[in-house]
C-alpha cells in the first residue's frame, strides 16, 4: 500500500484501475522479532495485459549486519469491482510500476 500510495494511487484507483490479490508466496529466510525495524524493497515484474507481480525483498539490519528475512510475491490483477471482471493494465498504472522498479519502504 505504501509503494502505491507513493505514487498516489490506491488500491481501489490505481492508475484508473482497481487491483485484487490473486496470490502469495513467502519464503523465510531468518528470523524478525516485534520490535525489530524492518526493510522493505518492493519490485514489479511480469506487468501482462491484466496482472502483474509485486516481489518483496524484506531484511533488518542487526550489529551493522544486513540479514535477509524474507522474500514474497503478491500477483496483482487489475479487477473492475462494478462488473467483478478482470480490467486491463491501464498505461497509467504501467507507466507507474515500470518507472518505480524499487521502492524502499
Amino acid at each position: 500500500m505504501q509503494a502505491l500510495n507513493s505514487g498516489g494511487h490506491t488500491e481501489m484507483n490505481a492508475g484508473g484501475t482497481a487491483l485484487i490479490m490473486a496470490d502469495v508466496m513467502i519464503a523465510y529466510k531468518g528470523e524478525a522479532f516485534y520490535g525489530d525495524i524492518l526493510y522493505v524493497e518492493v519490485y514489479a515484474e511480469e506487468i501482462g495485459d491484466i496482472s502483474f507481480d509485486l516481489l518483496y525483498r524484506i531484511t533488518k539490519a542487526a550489529n551493522g549486519v544486513v540479514k535477509e528475512v524474507a522474500h514474497c510475491k503478491t500477483g496483482m490483477v487489475c479487477f473492475d469491482y462494478e462488473i467483478r471482471k478482470t480490467t486491463a493494465v491501464t498505461a497509467a498504472l504501467q507507466a507507474f510500476l515500470e518507472n518505480r522498479q524499487q521502492v524502499i519502504i
